[in-house]
């Protein structure tokens, strides 16, 4: 008995010292030699002076060599340095203590404050909940903003994804919910930022600390001067802490991911350092895979629900591109941003003809909802037909029936537009939140003709219907 304690003594401490020594470092990408035993896939490894390199093992190339990503800057690390083995994948704190706070890939906090108190380490890599645990309940996940709620409703416990291309308003829309969330989202927001600029980081934590929510929130980091190594492993960070909200405190989430493009793109460097052959546009073979893997995590379940909001940004505005076409597949709703709507001052710049959501039925949503959204998109497509008619031959030479589908079109186009709380000091427009019922109704108003005698600018970024007769 004694004699097997004390191997099992000497077999702990040689795995505890499992040490290799670096063979190749070719950028983010290095392999290792190990003598004695051979690390596991994902586990971490630590080089440098002070062990401030971390190498996720990705590939076991033979019986004594393993192939990894440099999760930080490789600089410094050379062939033939020695390389520890820690024996477990990455961990990131979870807990109570982790709110208001602001973390890298690792867990660490980037905010100048001292690391969170009460916390639990736990893998990033978690499977997915098993199909008995999931919910099959359908619950709308209200926003307060009109475009949104009418015509492409949220699912609570769903994945809602905002398509656009740069600099059509993805960033603003995300920090607007996450503001309006506030009131009547009693859960915790996690904010994720894959491959975002250090700028909107610190526009973000400011302004949510001045707007009073950041003790129910959390944010997560993988900055875009950082290895694709840790912008592909941010969002698992991510996940795993809201994972621990709604699994163990039994809270809902709100998961806000910007960009998951970024988390693709990611997945690209780092399967392109690792030598596999690139599939089509230069996308990794693997690509399906690694974002079911993410996407597959959030879901609802009997305990709590994660709803994820995640901003995809389209290259060139092709919505046939591979990570928009791979991403649509997991999502609930798409709301598509149009650059041409931006550039009307339409904001926020949705397309409602390109956007759609599985949550729009009358099982859902309930009979009037449903056929008001349908009664809208009808309108705005019949107005969208007629574009070139009117581009061609003038307005005059439209019959009075579709003269007055212009109309109607243009009043719930710009009654559709709304102030945002989170573009106050851009506008200098106060900004509004507004309830469903009370957004149905101006539209049901405006398709029954009830203001066709007032202009069109009066419906222009308003809250309800009735300020339409105080602004004229």
């Amino acid at each position: 008995m004694a004699n097997s304690s004390t191997k099992m003594a000497e077999k702990t401490s040689s795995e505890a010292t499992n040490s290799g020594r670096a063979l190749s470092v070719r950028g983010s990408v290095v392999d290792i030699w190990f003598e004695d035993r051979l690390p596991s896939i994902y586990t971490i490894l630590k080089a440098g002076e002070e062990g401030q390199i971390a190498i996720e093992v990705q590939s076991q190339l033979s019986r004594n060599c393993v192939r990894g990503i440099a999760l930080t800057p490789s600089q410094g690390l050379a062939r033939g340095m020695p390389v520890t083995d820690t024996g477990a994948p990455l961990k990131v704190p979870v807990g109570q203590g982790i709110l208001s706070r602001m973390f890298n890939v690792f867990g660490q906090p980037i905010d100048h404050q001292p690391p969170p108190e009460n916390v639990e380490w736990r893998s990033v890599h978690q499977p997915p909940p098993p199909l008995g645990r999931r919910s099959t309940k359908s619950e709308i996940f209200e926003t307060g903003i009109k475009l949104i709620d009418v015509l492409v409703p949220l699912e609570r416990g769903g994945k809602a994804g905002l398509f656009g291309g740069a600099g059509v308003g993805k960033t603003v829309l995300l920090t607007e919910m996450i503001h309006n969330m506030v009131g009547h989202h009693q859960g915790v927001s996690i904010f994720c930022g894959i491959g975002e600029r250090c700028r909107e980081g610190e526009e973000l934590y400011s302004g949510m600390k001045a707007a009073g929510v950041l003790p129910n929130m959390a944010m997560i980091f993988g900055q875009m001067n950082e290895p694709p190594g840790s912008r592909f492993r941010v969002g698992h960070t991510a996940l795993t802490m809201a994972e621990y909200f709604r699994d163990d405190e039994q809270r809902d989430v709100l998961l806000l991911i910007d960009n998951i493009f970024r988390f693709i793109q990611a997945g690209m460097e780092v399967s392109g350092l690792m030598g596999q052959m690139p599939s089509r546009l230069g996308y990794q073979p693997t690509m399906g895979t690694e974002l079911a893997q993410l996407e597959e995590r959030i879901s609802n379940t009997d305990t709590g629900a994660i709803t994820s909001i995640q901003a995809v940004y389209v290259p060139a505005d092709d919505l046939t591109d591979p990570a928009a076409v791979h991403t649509f597949s997991h999502l609930s709703a798409s709301i598509v941003l149009s650059r041409k709507r931006a550039s009307e001052g339409l904001f926020p710049a949705i397309d409602p003809l390109q956007s759609n959501s599985k949550m729009a039925g009358p099982g859902i949503v309930g009979e009037r909802h449903y056929t008001l959204a349908q009664e809208i998109r009808r309108t705005l497509a019949q107005y969208e037909e007629l574009k070139d008619i009117i581009a061609m031959l003038g307005l005059e030479q439209l019959s009075l029936e579709d003269r007055r589908i212009v109309e109607r079109a243009r009043q719930l186009e710009r009654f559709l537009t709304q102030p945002f709380f989170t573009t106050e000091q851009f506008s200098g427009i106060k900004g509004k939140l507004v309830g469903l019922e009370e957004a149905l109704d101006g539209c049901e108003r405006i398709l029954q003709d009830e203001f066709k005698d007032y202009p069109e600018q009066a419906f222009y970024m308003i809250g309800g219907i009735e300020e339409v007769k105080n602004k004229s």
